[in-house]
């Protein structure tokens, strides 16, 4: 399997239907809960549904990266989101969340292995590779997060 298969594969893995590292998904995490929960703070931590917000911005920046060569997202904004408001735009936000990162995984299998190892928008930014790795990585640490906040809720 080449490299950008095992890339998207990870990917897929971690938003929509694994279960090999952390025995669980976002998918899975997301899928059946409702709105208010999701949108539930728990002291002075994030909502559920801003740490989903927050892995979703990097996945639309990255896959805009591969559509159209431009890096738009800036890490100050990457927790700045309009509040979701009612079970309808939770849901939107989770269809958008899971067909982004279908796209994403696609386009990652679709680039040449060359490719990995060039300098993914600009050289102070590492590699593809690299930015692929991270977001997966990245991804892996808030869904942790979100496990652990969706017990603190259901007091488990």
């Amino acid at each position: 399997m080449k490299q950008t298969e095992q890339l998207a594969n990870r990917l897929r893995q971690v938003i929509l239907n694994g279960t090999w590292i952390a025995n669980t998904n976002f998918k899975h995490q997301l899928k059946d809960l409702e709105w208010k929960m999701a949108t539930t703070r728990v002291e002075s931590l994030n909502s559920i549904a801003v740490l989903a917000q927050h892995i979703h911005y990097y996945i639309s920046g990255v896959k805009n990266v591969f559509i159209n060569g431009e890096l738009n997202i800036r890490d100050k904004y990457s927790f700045d989101f309009t509040p979701i408001e009612s079970e309808s735009g939770w849901e939107t936000f989770l269809s958008r969340f899971w067909n982004d990162t279908e796209q994403l995984a696609d386009l990652i299998e679709k680039i040449s292995e060359e490719l990995l190892n060039q300098d993914f928008v600009n050289k102070k930014y590492g590699t593809y590779h690299r930015n692929i790795d991270g977001l997966i990585g990245h991804s892996y640490y808030h869904l942790g997060q979100i496990v652990m906040i969706k017990k603190i809720i259901l007091g488990q």
